[in-house]
């Protein structure tokens, strides 16, 4: 069935290109939401029959046909075709074929406006979830890797030039916690998502007095939206926000490849890799190549473009629905499965690298020790600047430590967060407590 079109037309050619241009391909990606719409139909039909719209014989009849396009849809036996342009279409014709005038009564009260929205709603709150417990999961073997080599030492770097003494304990434990903060940052936006848009209609209400929050609270959500227009105005917006908190933790998924890459690198060798995570070259017998960590890398790259796709389309769109708006869903989605895949390589890469003890204390050269020295005349008294002129000036005099003495110079930074006290412990209680 086709909502809004006509036979009339005199130019079928012309209807069929405003057909397929209009459509796209929002009726694949409908799939995933058919689930979701279920449950929001079934909750909307509940309000439905609270205010009298439907008898309890027509509720049940509703409720077990919906249930079937759900299990229909769990084997794949649910299709979507391009006449119906969307899944709320293919569920309403099933719902007519299979129960008659009782599926024609589904949608009093709602527009497909709203049904998208809580369908998009309903997916990105179950994706922001799994994207919460695995960035969780990742953290922790951040965590397991650094506690294993918390003093193994690693140069650390300004300017990409080495710069003082640091250690892998340190490198890894800075993942840890920066994937701390972007679950915290998620846990916070999932409260602006758990919003429940369903019964805003077209963005302007409906004469039926709907019981829009105990709808919304079946359905899960703290509340619903109170201004029917809200629901509208922030579509795409919401996806705009949900991805830019997904292009965050890319960022650091890719500093976290970017790292790998160079150190990795035979100019480094601080880290080997396993072999089945490199591939080998067309013409080089010897490369071996960490191409996974570099299209991890790269794969920020393609999250920014959602991301400035979903934050230009709503620009200079007055209040209230448009077209334009369907545009919004393909970036989202795309933008969840490419994180999805991005932190699944991020657990195998961690999981999958050993540090090379031996390559990491030869990169301790005497300057990184420079700073050390200063503090150490700072400690006999010698004010700070006084010092620090006196090892500037006196450069050449700095030598090589020994492994031994390496070690002994992480564990005497004593400082909350320094090489010798991580409170990997601390972070470990943050860590389970999120």
């Amino acid at each position: 069935m086709t909502l809004w079109k006509t036979d009339s037309a005199i130019n079928k050619d012309l209807q069929q290109l405003v057909e397929e241009f209009t459509v796209g391909n929002d009726y694949i990606l409908d799939q995933a939401l058919v689930p979701f719409d279920v449950d929001a139909s079934i909750a909307h039909a509940e309000g439905l029959a609270s205010i009298n719209i439907l008898n309890a014989s027509e509720l049940t009849s509703l409720i077990s046909t919906l249930k079937e396009i759900k299990d229909l849809h769990a084997k794949d036996q649910f299709p979507i075709s391009p006449a119906q342009e969307d899944g709320h279409t293919a569920i309403e014709d099933y719902l007519v074929s299979k129960i008659g005038d009782t599926g024609k009564k589904i949608h009093a009260g709602r527009s497909r406006n709203d049904q998208v929205l809580v369908a998009m709603r309903l997916w990105e709150r179950e994706k922001i979830d799994q994207t919460i417990y695995s960035t969780q999961y990742l953290a922790k073997l951040f965590h397991k890797f650094s506690t294993k080599y918390e003093f193994i030492p690693m140069p650390g770097f300004t300017h990409t030039q080495i710069a003082m003494p640091s250690s892998v304990g340190m490198w890894a434990a800075s993942f840890c916690e920066m994937l701390i903060t972007h679950i915290n940052e998620l846990k916070n936006f999932r409260k602006t998502l758990n919003q429940s848009p369903l019964g805003s209609a077209a963005g302007f209400g409906v004469d039926f007095d709907l019981p829009r929050e105990t709808t919304a609270k079946k359905l899960g959500f703290e509340n619903c939206l109170q201004i029917a227009m809200t629901s509208q105005n922030t579509r795409g917006k919401i996806e705009a926000d949900f991805v830019s908190h997904l292009a965050s933790l890319s960022a650091t998924l890719a500093h976290f490849a970017n790292d790998l890459v160079w150190f990795s690198s035979s100019q480094f060798k601080f880290f080997t890799i396993a072999d089945e995570l490199t591939t080998g070259s067309s013409i080089m017998p010897q490369k071996k190549n960490l191409d996974s960590a570099e299209l991890l890398r790269g794969s920020h790259a393609v999250m920014l473009g959602y991301e400035c796709t979903l934050k230009h389309l709503t620009q200079n769109l007055i209040s209230g629905y448009h077209r334009d708006l369907q545009l919004s869903k393909e970036p989202t989605m795309k933008a969840v499965e490419l994180l999805q895949s991005m932190l699944k390589m991020s657990e195998a890469l961690v999981s999958n690298i050993t540090p090379n003890q031996a390559k990491l204390e030869a990169a301790f050269t005497p300057e990184i020790f420079a700073a050390d020295q200063a503090n150490a005349l700072v400690a006999q008294g010698v004010p700070f600047r006084e010092a620090y002129g006196q090892v500037k000036n006196n450069l050449q005099a700095l030598t090589t430590l020994s492994a031994e003495d390496i070690q002994e110079n992480l564990k005497q930074k004593k400082s909350l967060g320094a090489a010798g006290n991580l409170g990997l412990e601390k972070l470990k209680d943050t860590l389970n407590n999120l």
